[in-house]
């Protein structure tokens, strides 16, 4: 099986961001792989050995707290020594590798330059950078944003509908299962319904407020400083031919406006704790909340709830969702968002996704 890096090795010749970075990216694939697993555990009874495990997986993060639950995920060198059936492991491989390298679905599910661990990084395994173990035995759950209780397909189906601005596979396809698989291997050893909010490097951990008011001005120029090397000028990170190395942080290649990283304080917290890459945790908190303020403040494309007027989508799902996004306010003089671009997908919203769930026994609303 071929498995997808950031970091394959090519000619870095005409591209020297990709030889400044080259070294990055070694370290940070050895740092994310510790060479054994380790089955969920109270904080305090970690030993010296895990301590720096989650050092080595998420560098300058804070140590975890006692009460905190902390599992250290296993790696697929473990799962070719699981005793599992061969067809299993051929699907768990099968979710891995659609993980890393979600752009084969390019056209079909993914219509945007992103890949799963664009945003999951370390394959999915890396603390505060919202890991995937924890859906896993959190779900199903009552989800605010759509306002009913998904399970763990619909949960991967939303990051396909807007982070990857597509159309997700369709539940219990090959595809789908092989996702939901690659999910579960990681949270080996975790019991179902684990509280989710004592998980250690759950999620991208909110931010303190900052200082000062985050300011796009002050943004732009940490953006010049410190993100241009990979995501470029304009936004739209970089590729070696169709190939996505790093992934653009705006404009039509990039998440849509109903992804969760759209909002502000989210996408500070990933800063915060994931960027620059290889130098994780070195930008200040109010940095942070300030490039957060600049890379949301650009254009990408409709959030696919849109309803053909920005003010009525942003009433309907500020309270839940859009109220910690620049979605619908005006920025300089436009409103963002206030426009018909669903990017490069060629339609507005994905089929039998948006759709209410009764558990009530009086019926079902249909999926639209």
């Amino acid at each position: 099986m071929k498995h997808y890096t950031i970091g394959q090795r090519r000619s870095a010749k005409g591209r020297p961001w990709a030889a400044a970075v080259s070294a990055t990216l070694v370290a940070l694939a050895l740092a994310a792989m510790p060479s054994m697993a380790r089955a969920g555990q109270p904080a305090e009874t970690l030993g010296a050995d895990d301590l720096r495990r989650l050092q080595g997986m998420a560098p300058g993060a804070p140590m975890p707290k006692e009460g905190q639950y902390v599992h250290i995920p296993p790696t697929m060198d473990d799962l070719e020594e699981a005793e599992l059936h061969p067809k299993l492991k051929e699907t768990i491989r099968r979710g891995h590798d659609l993980f890393i390298n979600t752009q084969q679905l390019r056209g079909k599910n993914v219509f945007n330059d992103m890949n799963c661990a664009s945003c999951h990084m370390g394959e999915g395994r890396q603390p505060f950078s919202s890991p995937v173990w924890p859906a896993a035995v959190v779900l199903p759950n009552f989800r605010p944003k759509n306002g009913h209780v998904n399970n763990l397909e619909e949960r991967i189906a939303g990051c396909f509908t807007y982070s990857m601005n597509g159309q997700p596979p369709a539940y219990g396809s090959d595809d789908m299962v092989a996702l939901a698989a690659y999910h579960q291997w990681l949270a080996k050893g975790v019991p179902m319904y684990q509280p989710g909010g004592g998980m250690y490097g759950r999620g991208y951990p909110e931010l303190p407020e900052p200082p000062r008011q985050p300011e796009a001005v002050r943004g732009k120029a940490v953006y010049e400083a410190q993100c241009v090397l990979c995501h470029a000028a304009d936004g739209a990170g970089r590729k070696q031919g169709a190939e996505v190395v790093f992934p653009p942080v705006w404009g039509d290649g990039s998440y849509n406006w109903g992804a969760g990283i759209a909002r502000l304080f989210t996408l500070a917290s990933f800063i915060k704790h994931n960027m620059p890459l290889g130098q994780p945790n070195t930008l200040t908190d109010q940095q942070a909340w300030d490039l957060a303020q600049y890379i949301n403040s650009q254009e990408r494309p409709q959030d696919p709830r849109y309803t053909g007027d920005i003010a009525e989508t942003r009433r309907l799902y500020e309270a839940t969702f859009h109220k910690h996004s620049l979605y619908g306010l005006e920025i300089d003089g436009r409103v963002l968002g206030d426009h018909s671009n669903t990017g490069e997908k060629p339609f507005l919203k994905p089929e039998g996704v948006f759709r209410s769930r009764d558990f009530s026994g009086k019926g079902e609303t249909p999926a639209r």
